[in-house]
C-alpha cells in the first residue's frame, strides 16, 4: 500500500532532532508522498532544505498562511510571487482565513487569500486552504472567483454536510485528517455521506496527532491510521482507502 501526506509541515522545529528518522518512519509506512505547505518567510528555507533532501517523496507548496499574516500584507505577498516566479510548486498553500486566533487583520487576510487564489488561477495550480472557523467565507470566496481553473482541498476539513457537498460541487476535496479518530469530531456521521472520490488524506503534522497519539506530536508514518478510520466508517477494506485518497492526491498535485 502507498499513501499520500497532502499536507504537513515536516520541516517544523518540532522535528529538528530526528527528521531523517521521521521521515524514514513515513516510508517505511508506506507514506511515500509528503505536501509541504508553507507559512510566511521564515519557513522557505526549511521547507525547501527537506525537499531537496528527499526530491521523490517531498513536494513545496508556496503561500501565506492566514494566521501569519502581517499589516504590511503586500511585501508579504510580494515574496510569493516573486518564488513563483523563480521556480515551480506542486501547489498554493497553505492559504485562507482564520477567524479563531485573531480578527485584527481581517482585511488582510482576505486580501491575501484572495490574491493568492488569483495566483492559483494563474498558474493552474490547486491550492491548500485553511479555514478555521471560515468554512463558509472561504467558500464564498473559492466561489466568486471560480472559472474552471480552480482546484484544491479543503484542509482540515471541519464543516457540514451542506458545505462538503458545495466544496465538492466547486471541483474542490476534503483533507481529512487525525480529527477523524477523534471519538465527538462528528467527522464519521459526515464521512458516511460522503463518496471516497473527494477525500485526500493529512496528517498536518506536527499538530493533530490520531488516536492513539492524540496530544503528541504528528507525524506523517500516522497516516495508515487515519485511513483505518476512514476504512472502519466507509466500510471498505483498507487497501481501497489507500488506492484511492493516493489516487486523489496524486491526480491533485500532479505527483504521479
Amino acid at each position: 500500500m502507498f499513501w499520500t501526506d497532502t499536507h504537513a509541515h515536516l520541516y517544523s522545529d518540532e522535528f529538528l532532532a530526528d527528521q531523517q528518522e521521521m521521515i524514514e518512519r513515513a516510508l517505511q509506512a508506506g507514506v511515500t508522498t509528503l505536501l509541504l505547505p508553507n507559512i510566511d518567510e521564515s519557513s522557505i528555507t526549511g521547507m525547501l532544505k527537506l525537499e531537496a533532501a528527499y526530491p521523490k517523496n517531498c513536494f513545496a507548496m508556496m503561500g501565506l498562511h492566514p494566521c501569519y499574516v502581517k499589516p504590511d500584507v503586500e511585501n508579504q505577498l510580494r515574496l510569493i510571487k516573486d518564488w513563483l516566479i523563480h521556480r515551480t510548486f506542486k501547489g498554493i498553500g497553505e492559504i485562507g482565513l482564520d477567524f479563531y486566533w485573531d480578527k485584527s487583520l481581517l482585511e488582510q487576510q482576505y486580501q491575501a487569500f484572495r490574491e493568492q487564489l488569483l495566483l492559483a488561477r494563474q498558474y493552474k495550480l490547486p491550492v491548500s486552504i485553511h479555514s478555521r472557523e471560515a468554512t463558509r467565507e472561504c467558500i464564498n470566496e473559492v466561489k466568486a472567483l471560480q472559472d474552471g481553473n480552480l482546484s484544491g482541498v479543503f484542509h482540515c476539513f471541519s464543516g457540514t454536510l451542506e458545505e462538503a457537498k458545495e466544496i465538492i460541487d466547486l471541483g474542490f476535496y476534503l483533507g481529512i485528517g487525525g480529527v477523524v479518530t477523534f471519538k465527538k469530531s462528528g467527522l464519521d456521521k459526515l464521512l458516511e455521506n460522503i463518496d471516497l472520490q473527494h477525500i485526500v488524506l493529512e496528517t498536518d503534522a506536527p499538530y493533530l496527532a490520531p488516536v492513539p497519539h492524540r496530544g503528541k506530536r504528528n507525524e506523517s508514518a500516522y497516516i495508515p491510521l487515519i485511513g483505518e478510520k476512514v476504512a472502519d466508517i466507509k466500510n471498505l477494506k483498507i487497501e481501497e482507502v489507500a488506492a484511492i485518497t493516493n489516487s486523489n492526491a496524486r491526480k491533485l498535485f500532479k505527483t504521479l
